[in-house]
């Protein structure tokens, strides 16, 4: 049974997302999914709700809306984990000590998304060798979108 780890904050569960996962989960009817959501700063969210004080407690909100939707959809999480506020590092957190098989990483479109200016899908296929499964939601996908 393969294990991959799924990072998104701003899209957790934006319809191309699930799509993704699905398609995984279709390759591989035992594939397990761990979803990682890095706490990142309020200042850096598009959709800004909060205040600098709220990262973690947002990212937990975002986690556990996400598991209700993957669920309802027919995707169950493993788990859900909340890492550092720099996508880099709550990965190499949760990687330590945890085989994966590869990653979904989901931002936002190009011309909004910060992990993407830190060309965060490449940075990961370097540093582990694994398959990483970018996934960009849809340029009129918003958190108002959100079930």
């Amino acid at each position: 049974m393969a294990r991959y780890l799924v990072v998104a904050h701003e899209t957790v569960t934006s319809p191309e997302l699930l799509k993704a996962v699905r398609g995984i989960r279709e390759q591989d009817v035992a594939a397990e999914f761990v979803l990682l959501v890095p706490a990142t700063p309020i200042r850096h969210l598009l959709f800004r709700r909060g205040d600098e004080h709220d990262a973690e407690a947002t990212a937990r909100k975002r986690g556990e809306r996400a598991r209700a939707v993957f669920r309802k959809k027919g995707v169950p999480l493993h788990d859900v984990h909340i890492g550092a506020g720099d996508p880099t590092q709550a990965i190499d957190d949760e990687v330590t000590g945890h085989p994966y098989a590869g990653f979904v990483i989901s931002t936002l479109p190009a011309e909004k998304s910060r992990w993407l200016r830190m060309d965060l899908p490449r940075v990961v296929r370097a540093k582990y060798g694994l398959p990483v499964h970018h996934v960009v939601a849809a340029p009129e996908f918003s958190l108002a979108d959100l079930p």
